[in-house]
């Protein structure tokens, strides 16, 4: 028996428009009209979830990240992992049309494949667009270690163009499944604005230009150290996806020329448009086939998933514990409370309170000592959390820093702030540098926006005619001299080092240790009713 007409990850719109015309029918007699799936799933999804979890398809799909892009090729399924930034709302396009006699498909597209012309005969649909971005202080070690081979993209070229080849000798039928940028590039392609109409003018391509060029000639100007990315959401609720949280979005990357032209800033229209300001060359579209929510395990590197037996957490607490007690100088109270402190999280709220919660005040720290401890904790709480940021609070920072998320009707963007974070982030604050002087009218805000996380664990996102609480989980680890005025802590612990030690953890530990402190904080937590009147 041969093998499927398409490939899911070279060529996965092959895979869409095979169960589209199985669904619909196509040469039974009795076809189904497309108006029926009102732009739902029609049987497409399964095909993907069992090449992905049941076929182990999910390992060779590429990551999408600054290295890899240079290589992806558009039309491939990629996965992108990141955290939901902003929602832009949602966008109405032609799902489906009929071409002649033969109803075609657009879902999961950003161009028309085929002339769809003005034929009444066609379906509009709607999908969600979010703007995601890598996670917010994403330490190194989550990344994963699988990487595109630079060959693959020249080798999928040359089968390309040996199949249009081939194609264009045997005279074959353009409804052969092949490579979709092939079809893309095609002169009878045309793009399709929102109002679901196509473009008057088609935009001739040539096709061994299209061929030979790689993603790197596609995606010249986007960020080397942070690549965001716009992902178009099809067959999911809106409570499936929230702001800031995690995901790993798997899906069609797609590239289309008219798009990436800069428009006109004087032009009125353009600028009512969010993706005016997103070209595709900077901030690459993923049209999702599906997503899945990201936990801290899932950023483990581990090979395979321990069970935590108490023997085996007692072991690996006490190597831990002796880590972190030479990192802080020997001072094994600061180690107590620290293992705590990252082992907290908010497990209920009640009323204002944020259960569980345990924010921590190292004091005793002077500019000099927080230099050697505060650099060497800092390091090492990289090594082992997945998300974990440092900030100065100096008065020059308070008073110019942008912490909460605002809204810019005019752009019709939410511009990140510094405590834009996921749960079970990290955070750093560095107090030892604040100096005497004058707060602004914004150095006050921040200090009111600092004070109110550590208490309430809420963040305030500014929409410039009101102002919206937003619950977070974060945990908060100050370094100062004495006691913080600015952000009191639950817990505060003079910090009394007294030795330096340069100990090196080996790779083993160190997964161990991640693997400890995820699985800790995310097993179940109840507290007694006795408990919670004390």
């Amino acid at each position: 028996m041969g093998g499927p007409p398409f490939d899911c990850i070279t060529n996965p719109l092959g895979a869409v428009r095979l169960t589209f015309e199985k669904a619909i029918g196509l040469g039974s007699g009795s076809e189904t009209h497309p108006s029926a799936f009102d732009g739902k799933d029609w049987g497409g999804l399964d095909l993907f979830r069992h090449f992905l979890f049941h076929e182990s398809g999910l390992s060779q799909v590429p990551i999408l990240n600054p290295k890899t892009i240079r290589w992806i090729r558009p039309n491939t399924l990629v996965r992108y992992r990141g955290m939901i930034q902003d929602m832009l709302g949602n966008e109405f396009y032609v799902g489906a049309y009929k071409d002649g006699n033969l109803w075609r498909t657009n879902k999961f597209m950003d161009v028309s494949q085929y002339p769809m012309g003005s034929s009444p005969d066609m379906c509009l649909w709607e999908r969600r667009l979010l703007y995601c971005v890598p996670v917010p202080g994403q330490s190194p070690w989550t990344e994963p270690l699988c990487e595109l081979d630079p060959n693959l993209g020249m080798d999928w070229s040359s089968q390309t163009r040996e199949k249009r080849h081939r194609m264009d000798d045997e005279d074959a039928d353009p409804m052969d499944l092949v490579p979709d940028d092939g079809i893309k590039s095609s002169p009878i392609s045309k793009k399709m604005r929102e109002d679901g109409l196509p473009s008057p003018e088609p935009e001739c391509r040539d096709s061994k230009t299209t061929d030979s060029s790689s993603s790197m000639s596609l995606f010249q100007n986007f960020d080397k150290d942070n690549l965001p990315c716009l992902v178009k959401i099809y067959d999911s609720p809106e409570s499936e996806l929230k702001l800031n949280e995690v995901f790993e979005f798997i899906g069609v990357l797609t590239f289309d020329s008219e798009l990436a032209v800069e428009k006109d800033e004087n032009d009125e229209l353009s600028n009512d448009d969010p993706l005016v300001h997103l070209p595709p060359n900077k901030v690459p579209r993923l049209h999702c086939l599906i997503h899945r929510k990201l936990s801290a395990h899932d950023f483990l590197q581990c090979s395979s998933i321990m069970e935590p037996k108490p023997h085996l957490v007692k072991e690996i607490r006490e190597a831990l514990f002796r880590h972190l007690t030479a990192v802080l100088g020997n001072d094994e109270l600061a180690t107590h409370f620290m293992l705590l402190h990252l082992l907290s999280k908010v497990h209920a709220r009640v009323d204002a309170v944020a259960v569980g919660k345990l924010s921590l005040n190292l004091i005793g720290l002077s500019k000099e000592n927080v230099s050697v401890f505060g650099t060497r904790l800092s390091q090492a709480l990289k090594n082992l959390l997945p998300f974990t940021r440092c900030i100065p609070l100096t008065l020059e920072y308070l008073n110019t820093a942008s912490l909460a998320p605002k809204k810019d009707y005019q752009a019709n963007r939410l511009i990140p702030g510094v405590l834009q974070l996921p749960e079970g982030s990290h955070l750093m604050v560095d107090e030892t540098q604040l100096e005497s002087g004058s707060l602004s009218s914004i150095g006050i805000e921040n200090t009111r926006l600092l004070k109110n996380l550590m208490d309430f664990q809420k963040v305030e996102y500014d929409f410039q005619y009101y102002k919206m609480e937003m619950a977070a989980d974060v945990q908060l680890l100050i370094f100062s001299e004495g006691k913080s005025n600015i952000i009191p802590a639950d817990v505060v612990v003079p910090f009394q080092p007294s030795l330096e030690s340069s100990e090196i953890p080996v790779a083993e530990a160190l997964e161990a240790w991640r693997w400890y402190l995820a699985t800790l904080r995310s097993l179940p937590h109840s507290i007694g009713p006795e408990m919670q009147k004390v």
